[in-house]
Formats: structure tokens, C-alpha cells, sequence
């Protein structure tokens, strides 16, 4: 060949190049899918260039991933990626053969982005337009090129499709906040007779933590706090049917040992036995003076009645153990006098501080006591205040719901 053809040849070349980097740079604004730009860019090296064999690896969320090859053998149809490539940094040829993969190439690209790698292509049988091997590369750079567009391209269609879903999901669980929120008593007794107020901050944005007070008649009233297993979607669905549940049972039956019953039916056949509730379940009569409970192994909530503290543990096993729940007791005392309740989920008993300490229970008692002339939702409040200064810059480790009530000596 002429020094004359081999001039022409080599023209050839770099307007076949130019000619390609312009259609890839047309198709990445064009918004050509993924596939299309894959295919662009083998019929480019492939056709074009004359790379006879090809493997582009790229990185992913940590994985690496097979996206193209072409000119492979039978025994190569798998390809997996090897961790040895991460060493090169440079185009290089493959002098070792300690790999299934990489003795059969000749060539590896790598493709980074600062100090990052985002891909490594393996070529073999590299000979555009029948040029020497010794020619042919001084086209790599070329190639890496390529490939750095190709692949920042489809990084940024899944960077972008990753960003549209992260707001659908963002908008879906604001609606499912907004959802729960709504399953949550609306308005709590404030009177002189009975004061109920409640707070309920969620691990995410959704949880399994759930609460309610329902009027019976004029004088009676159910109540319960509640924790489902677990956290987020699972759990609030959860929570969700049990305020169901319990919203239906109370047509029919007041009785907090029916109730508690039909509740752990509930739990196992949605969850079967994959999930539990501990809840605790009270009725107040305001006329007859009684205070009636079941703790279905619910964290004990804080009763301070005639100057003196008790914690309300008699009950029963977690919801959704067992299909028949045994030997639950049901405890009544009647009051003469005022009292406060301060019913909590372990989101508030199991917050840390620094030194792995936990919230301790004669703060919360001396809480209580420091605020039981201002009233439920003062002591919600400070309660609150306290796990967050105690906790420091550490995340809450769950769910916590408080449902304070107060009922004064002007009911009777």
C-alpha cells in the first residue's frame, strides 16, 4: 500500500469517527432509549471500526453488570465481571490469564469519572478497516470516548428514571401519611371531666404505631394504644385494618375480652404468624366510676392515682402469637378520686443517648408528676421534649405514639 492509500485510508477513519460521534451526540439528544444507544454503538465499532469482539461492563448501585457483547464464543454467552479489572486505570492490552474472561481479549478500556469507575469495555480482534494492530491502537482513545458518552448517557436515563420515582414514591407516602393521619381520632375529649390528648411522631413517614379513644354513649369510652411489628408500608397496613377491625367490633360487642379476641383472630389470618401486635385496651365509665383494661403485652402504661404510681401489665400474650389466646385477665378498680394515664409505645422506652443509655423510667414519672396540673397534652409535650434533647444528634429507633388521659374529680 502507498504512503498516498494509506493516507486516503486513514482519512477514512477519522471521518468515519467524526461522522459517529456526531450521530451519538444526535441520539443522546434526541432522547434515543437505552437499547438504541447500544445498538448505535456496536454498529459503530462493530461494523465501522472493525472490533471483532466486544464485553462492556457497566457499574450500577455498587454492581457490575453485563450491558453488551457481541462476537462471543458458546463458552462465553455468560460473561461475569472480574475484579481484577478494577486495578487498571489505563488502556491496556491483557497480558494475564488468571481470568475465565479476560484471556480471551486482547484490550481493556476502562472509563472513569474523576477517581470513579463507571465502565470497562474488553475488545479482541481490533482491526479497523484492515489497518496493523500497531495502528489500530492508536485508536482506543477513540473507542473510551465513545463509550464515556454512551455510558454517562444511560447513567444519566437512570439517574433521571430513578428521580421520577423517588418523587412518585416521595408523593405516595405523603398521601399514605395523609391517609393515616386521617385514621387517627380527629378530635380528643377536652373537658372538665376528661382530658385526652395524644402525639404520634413516625420512624419514616409511615409506621405501625396506632392509637384511638371512641365514645361509646355519654358516659363510656374505649381506648387503646397499639404497636405493630416492624416499620413503615408493612406496619401501617397493618395498623390500618386493625383501627377497622376495632371500629366495626364495637358495634357489636363492649366487651374488652371479645374484643381482644377477635382482634388476634384478625392479626393471624392476615399476617399468618409473620407479624404481631401488642396492644393495650381500656374502658372508662365516668358514671360508675370504673376503669376496666386488658395489656395484650403492651409496654405498661403509667397510672398515678391517689399520690402514687402503678404500671397496668395484667392481660394477655402479643396479638398474632397464637390462634387462641388463653388465660387473658381482665383487671377493674373503681376510683374515687382523680387520676392521669400516660400510655406510650416503645419508640419512647428505647431511645438512646451517646453512651447507649436508655430513657429512664423515673424520668418519665417525674415528668408526669412535674406536669399534672397543666395536662395531658403538656405532659405529651415535655415527654417528647425529653427523648429528644436525651437522644442527642441519634435517630429515634422507632415509631412513638403517646396517648395521655386525665380524669378529674368534676365527673363525678
Amino acid at each position: 500500500m502507498s504512503e498516498l492509500d494509506k493516507i486516503h485510508q486513514q482519512k477514512q477513519v477519522q471521518d468515519l469517527k467524526l461522522t459517529a460521534l456526531l450521530e451519538v451526540t444526535k441520539a443522546i439528544n434526541n432522547n434515543l432509549s437505552t437499547t438504541q444507544l447500544l445498538q448505535l454503538y456496536q454498529d459503530i465499532l462493530q461494523k465501522r471500526l472493525g472490533v471483532g469482539r466486544l464485553v462492556l461492563f457497566l457499574e450500577h448501585m455498587g454492581e457490575w453488570n453485563c450491558i453488551l457483547k457481541y462476537g462471543l464464543s458458546d463458552e462465553l454467552e455468560k460473561v461475569e465481571f472480574e475484579k481484577e479489572l478494577l486495578d487498571i486505570r489505563e488502556i491496556e492490552s491483557i497480558t494475564y490469564t488468571q481470568g475465565h474472561l479476560t484471556k480471551n481479549f486482547e484490550i481493556v478500556i476502562p472509563v472513569f469519572h474523576k477517581q470513579h469507575p463507571l465502565a470497562y469495555v474488553l475488545l479482541s480482534d481490533v482491526n479497523p478497516l484492515e489497518l496493523e494492530m500497531s495502528a489500530a491502537i492508536k485508536h482506543l482513545p477513540y473507542v473510551q470516548t465513545l463509550t464515556n458518552l454512551i455510558v454517562v448517557a444511560i447513567e444519566n436515563k437512570k439517574l433521571f428514571k430513578e428521580n421520577i420515582e423517588r418523587v412518585k414514591i416521595i408523593k405516595e407516602l405523603e398521601l399514605a401519611q395523609n391517609m393515616q393521619q386521617m385514621l387517627f381520632p380527629q378530635h380528643l375529649p377536652l373537658t372538665d371531666a376528661l382530658k385526652v390528648a395524644a402525639k404520634y411522631v413516625p420512624h419514616q413517614q409511615v409506621g405501625g404505631d396506632y392509637y384511638d379513644f371512641l365514645q361509646l354513649n355519654n358516659h363510656e369510652f374505649i381506648f387503646c394504644i397499639a404497636d405493630v411489628s416492624g416499620k413503615g408500608i408493612p406496619a401501617a397496613l397493618l395498623m390500618s385494618n386493625m383501627q377497622a377491625t376495632l371500629h366495626s367490633l364495637i358495634n357489636y360487642t363492649h366487651n374488652l375480652k371479645d374484643i381482644i379476641l377477635e382482634l388476634n383472630k384478625r392479626v393471624n389470618s392476615n399476617t399468618h404468624s409473620e407479624k404481631f401486635v401488642s396492644m393495650f385496651l381500656g374502658k372508662i365509665n365516668t358514671k360508675s366510676q370504673q376503669f376496666t383494661y386488658i395489656n395484650a403485652g403492651h409496654n405498661p402504661p403509667i397510672l398515678y392515682y391517689d399520690k402514687k404510681f402503678s404500671e397496668l401489665s395484667k392481660g394477655c400474650t402479643l396479638l398474632g402469637i397464637t390462634e387462641n389466646l388463653r388465660d387473658i385477665e381482665v383487671e377493674t378498680f373503681e376510683y374515687a378520686a382523680n387520676f392521669c394515664l400516660v400510655c406510650y409505645t416503645d419508640g419512647l422506652t428505647d431511645t438512646e443517648n451517646q453512651n447507649n443509655e436508655n430513657v429512664e423510667m423515673d424520668r418519665i414519672k417525674e415528668i408526669i408528676l412535674e406536669n399534672l396540673d397543666a395536662g395531658p397534652a403538656e405532659i405529651n409535650a415535655a415527654l417528647f421534649d425529653y427523648a429528644e434533647k436525651f437522644k442527642g444528634d441519634i435517630d429515634f429507633p422507632d415509631d412513638i405514639a403517646l396517648l395521655s388521659l386525665k380524669v378529674s374529680d368534676l365527673s363525678f
